[in-house]
């Protein structure tokens, strides 16, 4: 590591000294988000996806402008779930977002690959920068809520978009398995790192209900999201059941009527954040 100069606009290196905000980028300059919120999980397949998609949906009927960016690169799954097919285009502005049937802005990589099944076969870097770009460069115009699907894990692109893009709070998505109650700590502990606070907890595929009898079944075992919301002191809780009617929804671009109800808590608290001030790309 070279000496340190005390410039961090001109230096690459992470150190303690470092102003956190000296990597955050400006959003583009023809967009005002007062609130981005992180969708996250601490592994693939416990439904971040599905979360994400349910909270835009209720905060759209709730009569919000909303957004949605999908940071999960390699695996997008957003414009499906909406049933968005058209590809994204551009102006002199930027890249200009589609429109879902309720009117929620969603961008994908998937609205500008000219077949979506091709496969994204990029490295760690050039994926962040395309996350990055997603927030410098597209035209987001007045938006109050923009979520941030973000891809699984702790790695290299999550903390890209921890760094880069100034998130006001994070919702964290996990399964009851106890393997994944562990993963979902790593998750809190690096937004607790990175000075993002967590505002909602929700536990997806938390029990089936019998058809029959209504009784709540609990497939993967006993639910845990009480016990980790009190342990990181996190207000805000959700449990989804496994219910047909997601996937359904889901594979048919009609997330947007699905019921999103079991999560009016957490979005409550997504709401009562404060909103914040952006900076945003020169106007040269």
């Amino acid at each position: 590591m070279s000496e340190c100069n005390h410039n961090c606009a001109d230096c690459a290196e992470n150190c303690e000294s470092r102003d956190p905000k000296s990597f955050l980028e400006p959003c583009n300059r023809f967009s005002r988000v007062k609130k981005v919120i992180g969708v996250v999980s601490g592994k693939g397949g416990v439904g971040k996806s599905l979360v994400t998609g349910l909270l835009a949906s209720a905060a759209r009927k709730r009569g919000l402008e909303v957004g949605v960016l999908d940071a999960d690169i390699t695996g997008p799954s957003v414009p499906k779930m909406f049933g968005v097919s058209a590809r994204a285009e551009g102006c002199e502005w930027g890249i200009l977002p589609q429109f879902t049937k309720s009117g929620i802005k969603i961008m994908s990589l998937n609205l500008l690959l000219e077949d979506e099944t091709q496969p994204v076969i990029w490295r760690g870097m050039m994926i962040a920068n395309t996350v990055k770009q997603f927030w410098t460069d597209v035209v987001w115009d007045d938006v109050d809520l923009l979520f941030l699907d973000m891809p699984p894990g702790t790695g290299d692109v999550p903390l890209t978009v921890f760094q880069s893009v100034p998130l006001d709070g994070i919702v964290v998505v996990t399964s009851p398995q106890e393997l994944v109650g562990m993963i979902v700590k790593k998750a809190v502990h690096m937004a607790e790192t990175m000075n993002v606070p967590v505002v909602g907890l929700v536990e997806n595929m938390s029990y089936l209900e019998c058809p029959d009898c209504g009784k709540k079944i609990s497939v993967f075992g006993p639910s845990r999201v009480d016990d980790a919301a009190r342990e990181f002191a996190i207000d805000a809780t959700a449990k989804l059941p496994i219910d047909p009617a997601f996937a359904e929804c889901a594979d048919s671009g009609k997330i947007e009527e699905a019921d999103g109800s079991a999560l009016s808590g957490v979005l409550d608290a997504i709401l009562a954040l404060p909103v914040s001030e952006r900076d945003h790309a020169d106007e040269d």
